[in-house]
């Protein structure tokens, strides 16, 4: 019986690992995260390989030699193989792989497709609390790079970083009624200390308003304090919801959000709008993913604030608008509630106009969902922490040597180029497995050396995003990568702006709504600005699916010609709005 190999079980759909040691026949359980059920699977000995024969639910089966460790992980080796100095030498055993790719297909099943997605390209794993996750490394090194874009920004506009505390006092938590009523099913509380039951139960924040406006009240006296210009990174935790999904929807999610106060509406209305187009060149510039920033309606706007500026994106493969990042106006209503008064130049007493805003971890789910495909993730490179990925594909009685030092040469070249670029010089796995490893994660483009690449001077560059294959001489190599990579990060907008322009679609009348509703379109129509016609438009197409809403009223308006009509009430429209179902 050998017992050098540990075979990984994983369950795909529950994504729990359980692992079982090699050896004769066993019979084996492997419980799931929400219930006491066991999947039972059967490891068989032959010779000195095992395979998984048999299963009750379908197993991603990964083997790994010598200890679970050997397991391919979050970064390939760096450093340089040995090799045989003639390129000769018997060729390592490579290790076989099975369950690497995606089973489900984007356009089959999107949600068993997502969620296979953002675990196999190791963005996420899952937690043993519902609706928690953890965000690996490849996940933060995209949220680091659109902070560190946003927090750059936002400091040329006198905007100052800063922390408060996660737990809110009750009497401060309630003290803004619409805001609270807004917020209260999400609500979680502390209500224990060990085992002892606190005097006052404390909230965990949902948002930071009411944490921080007593403060602003103590700090804002005169018309020389201000503005006070504030943001936080942070995290927040929203309990009370069903159908948790990673990233969009989750009980706790990592996000900034900016509280500043001004003496003048004036000087708040304008820095709404250029928070929103930051959030606009987020989404554009580094996810590659068109939005549409609009005001939100009365009903869908910021509980206790004034107005709601959002941008807006939209998933064709499930017919969902999502709301990407916010940026609210408050007015006065907080600075009335929290005392938040100040000294002008007159010497008058005058109340303090605010906004807040805020873009969260949501933003790499909407990538996700958007550039995926049925290989795995595709990663716009402006947030790639690896760009390029180089692979070296030594053949029998080749310079294997020579091959190794061309991709260590070329990554350094790559690197200090600025590229983010790494080789993968693992000598326990084929080539073929290294491809399909940084598909599923990705990686924008793949640099192949081999054999006649080595004698031609030249590496092999394949696309991520179309699969394309172009063959490059290493003396051009910087340039032409720079190229392709700004090609690549300019197709995937433009593909995803095409796909998402041509499920828009522009009714007038009731029954074209319904019509477009069930094709799963982003709907513009003509609408006549009123709450209760918009309760009506809910209760009326609510169902399986979700009720429509409007997603925003887009700042770029068509043209709308005297006498037209609301779709739904029949009443004079007074604007065009974007409605359909959301996340």
């Amino acid at each position: 019986m050998s017992t050098r190999t540990v075979q990984n079980i994983r369950v795909d759909f529950k994504h729990l690992a359980a692992r079982a040691r090699s050896g004769l026949t066993r019979i084996f359980g492997v419980p799931t995260p929400r219930s006491s059920y066991a999947i039972k699977a059967k490891v068989v000995t032959r010779g000195k390989k095992k395979t998984a024969i048999k299963a009750s639910s379908r197993l991603v089966l990964q083997r790994s030699y010598s200890s679970i460790g050997g397991m391919a992980g979050d970064d390939a080796k760096k450093s340089k193989p040995k090799a045989n100095a003639s390129g000769g030498g018997k060729k390592k055993e490579m290790k076989k792989e099975t369950g690497l790719g995606i089973s489900y297909k984007k356009e089959d099943n999107f949600g068993e497709w997502y969620s296979e997605v953002v675990v196999n390209a190791e963005m996420i794993e899952y937690y043993d609390i519902s609706g928690c996750y953890i965000l690996r490394p490849w996940t933060m090194a995209v949220w680091e790079i659109m902070q560190a874009f946003f927090d750059a920004e936002i400091k040329k506009m006198k905007i100052r970083n800063c922390y408060f505390p996660l737990f809110v006092s009750p009497g401060v938590l309630e003290k803004e009624k619409d805001h609270i009523e807004g917020f209260a099913p999400e609500v979680a509380w502390v209500t224990k200390s060990g085992k002892s039951d606190l005097e006052v139960p404390i909230a965990i924040r949902p948002t930071s308003e009411t944490v921080m406006y007593p403060y602003y009240s103590k700090w804002i006296r005169g018309h020389r304090d201000l503005p006070l210009k504030l943001n936080q990174w942070c995290n927040v935790v929203r309990w009370e919801f069903s159908n948790p999904t990673p990233f969009i929807r989750s009980r706790e999610f990592l996000w900034q959000e900016g509280h500043t106060a001004f003496a003048t509406k004036a000087e708040a209305d304008e820095e709404v709008l250029q928070i929103l187009e930051l959030y606009k060149r987020i989404y554009e510039e580094f996810l590659a993913v068109p939005v549409i920033k609009g005001k939100k309606s009365e009903m869908e706007k910021f509980a206790g604030g004034l107005y709601t500026t959002s941008v807006e994106a939209f998933i064709p493969n499930t017919g969902r608008g999502i709301q990407g990042a916010t940026s609210h106006c408050l007015g006065q209503n907080f600075a009335k509630m929290f005392e938040i008064n100040y000294e002008n130049e007159k010497g008058e007493k005058s109340m303090v106009w605010q906004n807040s805003w805020a873009y969260s971890t949501r933003t790499i789910g909407v990538m996700v969902m958007v550039h995926g495909d049925d290989k795995g993730l595709v990663l716009p490179p402006k947030v790639a922490s690896v760009q390029v990925i180089v692979i070296p594909i030594p053949y029998k009685d080749a310079d294997t040597k020579g091959i190794f030092d061309a991709c260590a040469a070329t990554v350094e070249t790559l690197c200090g180029a600025g590229i983010h670029a790494e080789a993968d010089f693992r000598d326990n796995y084929s080539p073929g497995w290294k491809y399909s490893h940084w598909e599923v994660k990705g990686v924008p483009l793949r640099i192949e050396i081999g054999p006649k690449d080595l004698a031609n001077n030249q590496v092999r560059a394949v696309r991520r995003d179309n699969g394309a294959k172009i063959d490059i001489s290493r003396v051009n190599l910087v340039e032409e990568l720079k190229d392709l990579i700004d090609n690549i990060q300019q197709s995937l907008f433009d593909a995803a702006k095409q796909r998402r322009d041509s499920c828009i679609q522009v009714i007038n009348t009731w029954d074209e709504f319904r019509e477009a509703l069930g094709q799963r379109k982003l709907i513009l129509a003509p609408w006549c600005d009123e709450e209760e016609v918009e309760q009506d438009v809910k209760a009326c197409t609510k169902g399986e699916m979700g009720a429509a809403k409007t997603l925003c009223s887009p700042f770029d308006q068509p043209e709308l010609p005297e006498g037209t009509k609301c779709f739904a009430s029949g009443k004079p429209a007074r604007k065009w709005t974007y409605w359909g179902r959301s996340y």
